[in-house]
């Protein structure tokens, strides 16, 4: 009988050690740099004694994560080796490189491509230190409420980690946030993870990625695929290499963002947009009944969503009981949870060339590529005023409580301008 048990366990054992081996085989997760081992989530509250199965399988998982933990530093080795080997300098960038747009989008997206000198902060790390303890700051404090704040990382559902985009090859994680530079920092993802060949062959060089590939889900490993990769050992590996590898984030002005999110989906020609949000739009709030099937022939007919409508939409109550908000204008706590994920480097698109210069030296990957050249912010900060003139008083004031957590985490100032009377 003691045999028979022996067996069994040993078999057991040595079916889990396949899997994890497979696993990691599979997917490469050994990272070749590992950066402020930290915690992720806050504590869960007491539960029920496990019972003895309960217990043993647990224990069989926390035996599974620590083998784990050692195939990944394992796997740090083996990919810092070969990584080492790739001194090249990256190529020069090239303005060819880049897809065609046209001027009504450079326009309304205010790309301008030339290389600009960002004027440098005398202490970059300092800086980086205080946004940081900014939002530990903010998460601990019991005062500061919003939707979703409590929660733990287990608490998040899958679907909810989808702007997760992990690199194993150099260990680093990246949440996106549309509308701040997301485009190139996926860019620069897909170089860093070589995810996307171009006629066999790695791309190198960022601006080579065309942008309807860029934007392509399949292109990246976002933590919301990890469960049907993983299984039941998807959560874990996911607490694992949050706690191995560097994260990121970019963000901006919220309201800033919201007006750029306007101006690129509802100032252009966007079928998708169109039928999906500006129809509903159109007839909710300015009592059209009868509106063109396409955008060109809405556009044509003078018939746009106007900068008032969507702040309407935004604000309606029953906006959010039929879908979440898109994620163009979606809370950046809500894309990113940082209260749950304790993130390594958090940028800025006010600050976008030095943060990126700096984070790329973090990474260890300064001398493989180099960040996109960036756009100037044609949606200013300064624009805020004329934007909102017509929204009024109260409906600007219900806007910044939409989005105060934001504000806060990130320490953006109350915009008391648009606030007050």
């Amino acid at each position: 009988m003691t045999k028979t048990r022996l067996f069994r366990l040993w078999l057991v054992l040595g079916s889990v050690f396949m899997i994890l081996l497979i696993i990691v085989y599979w997917d490469n997760v050994g990272t070749a740099h590992f950066y402020l081992h930290t915690s992720f989530s806050r504590p869960h509250p007491l539960e029920p004694l496990p019972t003895p199965a309960q217990g043993a399988e647990r224990e069989l998982v926390s035996e599974a994560g620590e083998l784990l933990e050692q195939l990944l530093v394992a796997g740090t080795k083996q990919v810092a080796a070969v990584s080492g080997k790739k001194t090249q300098a990256p190529p020069p960038l090239l303005a060819s490189g880049r897809s065609a747009l046209s001027n009504m989008e450079e326009s309304v997206r205010g790309y301008d491509w030339s290389t600009q000198d960002a004027q440098q902060s005398p202490d970059p790390d300092g800086r980086q230190a205080e946004r940081r303890s900014v939002l530990r700051d903010f998460c601990a404090n019991a005062s500061f409420v919003f939707p979703t704040k409590e929660r733990s990382f287990d608490d998040i559902p899958n679907y909810e980690l989808n702007h997760l985009i992990v690199d194993d090859r150099h260990g680093v994680i990246y949440c996106y946030v549309p509308k701040v530079a997301c485009t190139n920092w996926k860019r620069v993802m897909i170089v860093l993870s070589e995810s996307l060949l171009d006629q066999g062959a790695p791309y190198r060089d960022p601006l080579d990625i065309p942008r309807e590939h860029v934007h392509n889900s399949s292109t990246h490993l976002t933590f919301n695929k990890f469960w049907r990769r993983y299984g039941r050992f998807s959560r874990h590996l996911m607490k694992v290499k949050l706690k191995k590898y560097t994260k990121f984030l970019f963000v901006r002005d919220p309201f800033v963002r919201l007006i750029s999110a306007f101006r690129s989906k509802f100032e252009l020609e966007n079928e998708e947009f169109y039928r999906k949000f500006a129809i509903p739009m159109l007839r909710m709030y300015s009592n059209h009944t009868s509106l063109p099937a396409s955008v060109r022939e809405a556009f044509s007919a003078g018939l746009k969503v106007s900068f008032s409508n969507f702040i309407q939409y935004l604000l309606d109550p029953h906006t959010e009981k039929l879908a979440p908000f898109n994620e163009h204008w979606r809370q950046v706590h809500r894309l990113c949870h940082p209260c749950q994920i304790d993130y390594d480097f958090v940028g800025k698109l006010e600050t976008l060339e030095q943060d990126a210069t700096q984070l790329l030296r973090l990474l260890k990957v300064d001398k493989l590529l180099h960040f996109p050249p960036s756009y100037r912010n044609r949606t200013a900060s300064s624009w805020e005023e004329d934007w909102f003139a017509k929204i009024p008083l109260a409906w600007r004031r219900q806007l910044y409580k939409l989005y105060e957590a934001d504000f806060v985490l990130f320490g953006y100032p109350k915009p008391e301008n648009l606030l007050r009377d």
